[in-house]
């Protein structure tokens, strides 16, 4: 049927800048400086990389008054004073931008990060949905776009204040083609050195997005519609079986789209989920609990997508979507109209 062969990521094909075999200090900057951006970026900075941060409002008042604090299960820390602004052009092209906003902000992070793009800047993106990287390359060209995941639990506690309540963090990058690269090499470098945070390169970064997707759109998708924390999900035998036929939907889509996802990811990733904090919840879950906008069309809603247009079809992830739809719009504004 049409639209049924793989989705496809932007390939870079700009060897000189890919390639670029001068491995010296980087210059970052952190678009989007919340918990991911915040956790990830403070600790570049705290190992001595130069690193400037883009926030806006109360959150970039408090940083620029009293630094970037993170508290960690690994160790607190603060970054003072720390270079932050609300205007990318304050700050200049930088050589790796890492973005930490939402999924959905995206498309028009893009935009407003062009003042930080310079001759051989990369972008990695590290949000909770596979979309990023296509969005990414169609603003800034596929060559400055590498993939991007991490993993951590955090949360911005007050402005200016991060913290991290567990999962040791990670980030995975890597070029798209899953060819090796001098700047993804130094980027790996660059983590090494910091403190708490585990750098990988995997051999295909697409997999291991689509892995961090299976499990993350099926827990927020879970834990939104239960209003429930990790451990009670995984506790309550109806739950517990929501949450893997979710996950069973994700991988048939990711499968049928020519992802290599091994045969038992599912049943690790429950035995990972498993090991997580009781208490632990998801960034989208909060946020459609906290009446905010949500994440909801960047991950569930994007497996209902993908399952239409590969043909899979995904019914526990539809009616996830379907239900939460309506919360969604109201926190946006959208279909607020009172039935008389």
């Amino acid at each position: 049927m049409r639209g049924a062969g793989p989705i496809r990521f932007a390939i870079a094909s700009d060897a000189s800048m890919r390639h670029n075999p001068a491995m010296g200090d980087f210059s970052f900057a952190v678009f989007g400086s919340g918990a991911v951006g915040g956790y990830f970026g403070g600790r570049l900075a705290e190992a001595g990389e130069d690193v400037r941060f883009v926030a806006r409002g109360r959150h970039l008042a408090a940083i620029r008054e009293h630094g970037l604090r993170v508290n960690s299960v690994d160790g607190d820390f603060v970054v003072s004073p720390a270079q932050v602004t609300d205007d990318p052009v304050a700050l200049g092209p930088v050589n790796v931008v890492i973005l930490g906003v939402k999924a959905w902000q995206v498309p028009h992070a893009a935009e407003a990060m062009r003042p930080l793009i310079g001759e051989r800047t990369f972008v990695v993106p590290l949000q909770n949905g596979i979309e990023a990287p296509d969005q990414l390359a169609t603003v800034l060209g596929a060559d400055r776009v590498l993939g991007g995941l991490c993993r951590i639990l955090a949360y911005v506690e007050s402005p200016g204040h991060v913290r991290h309540s567990g999962v040791t963090p990670y980030v995975a990058f890597g070029e798209l083609d899953g060819s090796s690269s001098a700047r993804v090499e130094a980027l790996r470098q660059a983590f090494s050195r910091t403190r708490g945070v585990t750098a990988e390169v995997p051999p295909d970064i697409r997999v291991a997005m689509w892995s961090k997707f299976l499990f993350i759109a099926a827990l927020s998708g879970v834990g939104a519609l239960t209003r429930a924390p990790i451990g009670v999900i995984r506790s309550q035998p109806e739950s517990r079986e929501l949450l893997r036929q979710a996950l069973e939907e994700i991988y048939a889509v990711a499968v049928r789209n020519r992802i290599a996802l091994p045969a038992d990811t599912v049943e690790k990733t429950l035995a990972f989920i498993h090991g997580l904090p009781a208490d632990g919840t998801a960034s989208m879950q909060r946020d459609i609990m906290q009446g905010r906008p949500s994440e909801l069309e960047a991950q569930v809603g994007a497996v209902v997508r993908l399952g239409d247009r590969l043909g899979v079809a995904v019914p526990v992830q539809r009616n996830i979507y379907e239900t939460l739809l309506p919360l969604e719009r109201k926190a946006r504004g959208e279909g607020t109209e009172v039935m008389r």
